[in-house]
């Protein structure tokens, strides 16, 4: 079992330093915000992460502020997982999110899967 999550911590890590998806990643279970792009860390701020129960599912709420007057065009997605850290849905489909200079918005998801009980955001600049 240790071998196991040693090789989905390595698969993830492997993941963020990829060119297609360096950006921004978000822990919901953890409250942890990892920047792997550090003009993204100096202009996009993280103000709340929430966790919450919509009829029996999961719901993942996470606020961002732009430190910058120009604006943002990104794409996120939601990764959901149960109580022992395995992913529940699959892939979601990239969304677009465009946040205007010094604005604060809100991005939501809530799981398809009723076991889902923890989730994480990935955000990168959409590159279209």
């Amino acid at each position: 079992m240790k071998k196991f999550v040693l090789v989905i911590l390595s698969m993830f890590a492997v993941a963020g330093c990829t060119t297609n998806t360096s950006g921004l990643r978000i822990d919901g279970n953890e409250q942890k915000v990892l920047f792997a792009n550090d003009s993204m860390s100096r202009s996009l701020a993280v103000n709340d992460i929430t966790t919450t129960v919509v009829d029996g599912h999961t719901q993942g709420i996470v606020s961002l502020s732009s430190n910058i007057s120009s604006d943002h065009d990104l794409l996120y997605r939601f990764y959901w997982y149960d109580d022992r850290g395995l992913e529940v849905s699959k892939l979601g489909n990239w969304r677009r999110l465009i946040i205007r200079g010094e604005e604060t918005v809100s991005i939501s998801e809530i799981s398809v899967n009723p076991s889902a009980t923890q989730f994480r955001v990935q955000i990168r600049n959409n590159n279209d």
